[in-house]
C-alpha cells in the first residue's frame, strides 16, 4: 500500500533512532554481572590476610551455638509455620530423619517444615563454601579519625593483607575500601589514604586489581566530588600501570542533598553522570540520612518513611542504568551481653539464657530489616558482624523459596507463550516481564537460594539462565522451532 509521506519521514526516522541509541545508552538495562547479597563493613585497622575466612568460621560457630537445629533456628525468626514445629529434641531428630528420607512429599504435605529447613541447610553451606561475598575495607566510621602517621601506616598495611590475600585466594569475590568523605575537613586525608593504598596495591601485585574492586565515597552531596574521585583515579592508574578505566566507584547516599539539591533536582542522576562509567553501585546510609532529616536516635531505623521515600528516589533514578542499589545496616548486633572468661568462669544458667533472648531479639529485627529491603526491590545490605550473617542468608533464601513454585509456573508460561508470538511473526512486545522473571531466578540461583535442579524445573538450560537475556532465549528457542 502507497503512504503519503513516503520518503519525508527518513528525517524522523534517523532522529528517532539517534534518541533511542541514546537512552539506551543511558538504560542500557541490569547489569549482566552477579550481584553480592551484602557487603560486610571491617575496620581497616583490623583487616589481615585471612580476616575473610575467620569471619567465615565465626559465623557459622554463631549459628551452631544459638540454633544448632533448624526448628530453633525458625522459632528465632518466626518463620512462616514456625508455630507447628515441634521443641522436643526427639522429636526434632525424627523431623530431620524424614525430611532427609522423604522430602518432596514433606514439601508438598507440610511446606513449612520443608521450608524452614531447606532455608538452614542452605545456610550452612552458604557459611561453609562462602560467607561472604562482599568486604569493605573501612576507613571511615569503622576507623575514625586517628594520627595521620597511624593511617598511613594502616592503609599500606591493609593494602599489603590485600594483596597477600589475593595470592593465598583467602579474598571475597567482591572487595574494596571506603575513604573518608570528600568534605572540606576531610579530603586531603581521605586522598592521601586513597593514595597509599592503591598505589601499594598496585606495587605488590605488579599493577592487579583483584576481581570487583571498588572505592565506597561516603556522604556525597555535590557532583563535584564524583569528579574529583574519577580524576583520582586517572592519575592513579597512569601513575601505577594499572589498565586504564579499572578503579571503579560506589557512592553513598546519605545526606538529603544527595536525593534533592538546591534547585530541586534528583541529584542522583547528576552523580551518576560525574562518575563517567566508573559508578557501579550506590550504598544508602540510613543513620546519617535520618539524622540529616532532624530524626532523633530512637526512631533511627532502617524502616522509617523518610528511608523508604530515599530508597524509592534511589530506585527510581537509577532503574535500568545497571547500578546496584543497596541498603544499610541494622545497628543492634546480636552478640550477648554476658561472657565467659578465666576470672569469672562460666556463665550461669540465667546468663545464657539472657544471652540467647539477646541474640534473638537482635536476629529477628534484622531479618525484619532485610525482609523490608527485599520487598522494596533492595536485594544487597550491609552486614557489621559475622552473627548476622545466618540471618542474611536466611531472608534471602525465605524471600526467594517463597515465591518459587508460582514463579516457576508463571516463568514457563510466559516463555511458551512468548515462543509462540516469535514463531508466527509476531512482535512479543512484554519482554521486560519476562526478563523480570528470569532475573528473580537469576537471584536466587547466585546467592544460593535455589539449586540447579530447581531452575531446570522451569523448562529453561541452565546455558539459557546463564545467558541472561530472555530476548535471547526467545531468539535461540525460535531459531530451533524453524530449523
Amino acid at each position: 500500500m502507497k503512504t503519503i509521506l513516503g520518503e519525508d519521514s527518513q528525517d524522523i526516522l534517523h532522529e528517532l533512532g539517534q534518541a533511542n541509541a541514546q537512552f539506551t545508552q543511558i538504560y542500557p538495562g541490569e547489569s549482566s554481572v552477579r550481584q553480592p547479597v551484602h557487603t560486610v563493613y571491617g575496620g581497616a585497622h583490623l583487616f589481615k590476610s585471612d580476616t575473610i575466612p575467620k569471619l567465615g568460621a565465626l559465623a557459622l560457630k554463631s549459628l551452631e551455638e544459638y540454633a544448632p537445629d533448624f526448628v530453633t533456628f525458625a522459632h528465632a525468626l518466626q518463620l512462616p509455620g514456625h508455630e507447628t514445629l515441634p521443641t522436643a529434641p526427639d522429636q526434632i531428630a525424627a523431623l530431620e530423619k524424614q525430611l532427609l528420607s522423604n522430602a518432596k512429599s514433606i514439601r508438598r504435605e507440610k511446606h513449612s517444615v520443608w521450608l524452614a529447613h531447606t532455608v538452614y541447610s542452605r545456610v550452612v553451606e552458604k557459611l561453609k563454601r562462602e560467607a561472604v561475598e562482599d568486604f569493605r575495607i573501612d576507613f571511615e566510621d569503622g576507623f575514625g579519625n586517628r594520627p595521620n602517621e597511624e593511617e598511613d601506616q594502616t592503609a599500606e598495611s591493609a593494602a599489603l593483607a590485600l594483596a597477600k590475600g589475593m595470592g593465598e585466594k583467602t579474598i571475597s569475590p567482591y572487595i574494596g575500601i571506603r575513604i573518608k568523605p570528600f568534605t572540606e575537613e576531610l579530603k586531603a586525608r581521605s586522598i592521601r589514604t586513597l593514595d597509599i593504598f592503591v598505589s601499594t596495591l598496585a606495587g605488590a601485585t605488579k599493577g592487579k586489581l583483584p576481581a570487583h574492586f571498588v572505592v565506597t565515597l561516603p556522604k556525597v552531596t555535590i557532583p563535584e566530588q564524583v569528579t574529583a574521585l574519577v580524576k583520582l583515579f586517572e592519575r592513579l592508574e597512569a601513575k601505577t600501570g594499572l589498565p586504564q578505566g579499572s578503579l571503579k566507584l560506589e557512592i553513598m547516599i546519605e545526606t538529603t542533598q544527595s536525593i534533592i539539591n538546591h534547585r530541586g533536582e534528583a541529584t542522583i542522576p547528576a552523580l551518576v553522570s560525574a562518575a563517567k562509567g566508573r559508578c557501579v553501585a550506590a550504598h544508602f546510609g540510613t543513620y546519617d540520612y535520618t539524622a540529616s532529616c532532624n530524626i532523633t536516635a530512637a526512631y533511627q531505623t532502617m524502616d522509617h518513611p523518610s528511608c523508604d521515600f530515599a530508597r524509592h528516589v534511589m530506585k527510581i533514578t537509577l532503574a535500568g542504568t545497571g547500578i546496584w542499589l543497596s541498603d544499610g545496616a541494622t545497628n543492634l548486633m546480636p552478640v550477648g551481653p554476658h561472657r565467659a572468661s578465666a576470672e569469672h568462669g562460666h556463665l550461669t544458667g540465667s546468663q545464657l539464657q539472657e544471652n540467647k533472648e539477646a541474640v534473638y531479639a537482635a536476629w529477628k529485627l534484622d531479618y525484619e530489616h532485610i525482609q523490608h529491603s527485599l520487598k522494596h526491590g533492595f536485594y544487597q545490605g550491609w552486614d557489621l558482624h559475622p552473627a548476622q550473617f545466618p540471618v542474611r542468608y536466611a531472608a534471602c533464601y525465605l524471600f526467594f523459596l517463597e515465591g518459587l513454585d508460582a514463579a516457576s509456573e508463571r516463568l514457563t508460561n510466559f516463555i511458551e507463550k512468548a515462543a509462540q508470538a516469535t514463531l508466527v511473526g509476531n512482535v512479543f512486545d512484554d519482554a521486560a516481564t519476562g526478563q523480570g522473571l528470569l532475573n528473580y531466578f537469576l537471584r536466587a540461583m547466585n546467592c544460593g537460594a535455589i539449586t540447579e535442579e530447581e531452575v531446570l524445573a522451569t523448562g529453561l538450560s541452565l546455558e539459557e539462565v546463564r545467558g541472561r537475556s530472555f530476548a535471547k532465549i526467545l531468539e535461540s528457542r525460535r531459531q530451533l522451532q524453524l530449523a
